[in-house]
């Protein structure tokens, strides 16, 4: 597979990443999803729980393969209108304060208006605060400081601002001239970049995989269900494309595919590892097999809501997860190397 497929899949993500969509608020990406799929000639549907189930072909219906990512992110919910007019966040998914302090936030409100702000810490001046450094940062802590003349909590009613609002933080994404790609929301947006490379390499090459199969981008996924519905009859194996782990005590790198054999989950498929493992080695992919020990996906999902399949989990290498994460257009690209491989195309 030619390299220029990676770069695709990469500038697709960007795209998708420029898109605010936070758990719960992903209607907008989830049309993004849908049109660029269908773009590339493929049958796309919106599912009822708002995700996007995609036909990429195949004959064999009674041996299907399902592959996974998620278009949701991280983000914040307004849970209290302060006082001064600022804003008490409850987070959505795993986003952490520190990683969200100082950093720029866009307010989603009801009546369409979207108003900037800064999430910071509470007295967030170090010429002030003398206990700036030890301030423990939490969502009682923090606070968005609203880019708005507001003093009091009915100015900011007054601008349409509620409780229950989305707040979305900024992703700041680029690529380096050296082929690193940096940006909040990796997790999972560059997955999707990747089955999109994969079927527009599929849609140019002419290919059709001997088994049936199928893509479902969910939207449900850093809260835990994402991959609990819509799996098409006749799927015996599901696969998540998502970020695979890069940090102490594992190999893996952000220029490397991630193979996972087991997670806080427990482990995967011990027949699927192996066919990936055999996919990386006959497609010359550069890749590592490692145990996440913080981390779920939704092929578990899938699982626990009963369907009786095979899982496994891959994804291009991504370091400082669920932060300012930063991954490698040759991550991406040794990930496409064992999708192919593995759909034997």
């Amino acid at each position: 597979m030619e390299r220029t497929y990676a770069e695709y899949a990469a500038h697709q993500a960007v795209e998708l990443l420029a898109i605010d969509s936070p758990t719960g608020f992903t209607r907008q990406a989830a049309e993004w999803v849908l049109n660029a799929f269908r773009s590339l000639g493929y049958e796309a549907r919106t599912t009822v729980k708002g995700g996007v189930l995609i036909d990429l072909g195949g004959s064999d219906e009674n041996d299907g393969l399902l592959l996974e990512a998620h278009a949701d992110t991280l983000g914040g919910m307004v849970a209290e209108i302060k006082g001064n007019g600022r804003l008490q966040l409850t987070a959505l998914g795993g986003m952490r304060p520190e990683n969200g302090e100082a950093e720029n936030v866009r307010v989603y409100t009801r009546g369409g208006r979207v108003i900037e702000g800064t999430f910071q810490l509470c007295n967030a001046s170090v010429h002030v605060n003398g206990e700036y450094a030890n301030a423990k940062r939490s969502y009682d802590t923090c606070e968005v400081v609203l880019d708005e003349d507001v003093k009091s909590a009915d100015d900011t009613r007054a601008l349409g601002v509620e409780v229950g609002d989305i707040v979305c933080f900024e992703p700041r994404t680029r690529i380096t001239g050296s082929g690193y790609i940096k940006s909040r929301f990796l997790d999972d947006k560059l997955s999707v970049g990747i089955l999109l490379g994969l079927a527009k390499f599929m849609k140019d090459k002419d290919l059709t995989p001997r088994r049936r199969v199928y893509a479902h981008v969910t939207v449900y996924e850093e809260v835990g269900h994402g991959g609990a519905a819509n799996v098409p009859q006749g799927v015996t194996e599901a696969i998540s494309v998502d970020m695979g782990c890069v940090g102490d005590g594992l190999r893996c790198t952000e220029r490397q595919v991630s193979i996972c054999a087991k997670d806080s989950g427990g482990p995967y498929s011990y027949e699927v590892v192996g066919k990936l493992i055999d996919a990386a080695q006959r497609e010359k992919a550069d890749y590592a097999v490692d145990v996440y020990p913080h981390y779920g996906s939704d092929v578990e999902a899938t699982l626990s809501a009963g369907n009786d399949l095979r899982h496994g989990l891959i994804g291009a290498g991504v370091y400082a997860s669920h932060g300012y994460e930063r991954s490698h257009i040759d991550g991406v690209w040794n990930t496409l190397k064992v999708l192919k491989g593995y759909l034997e195309i």
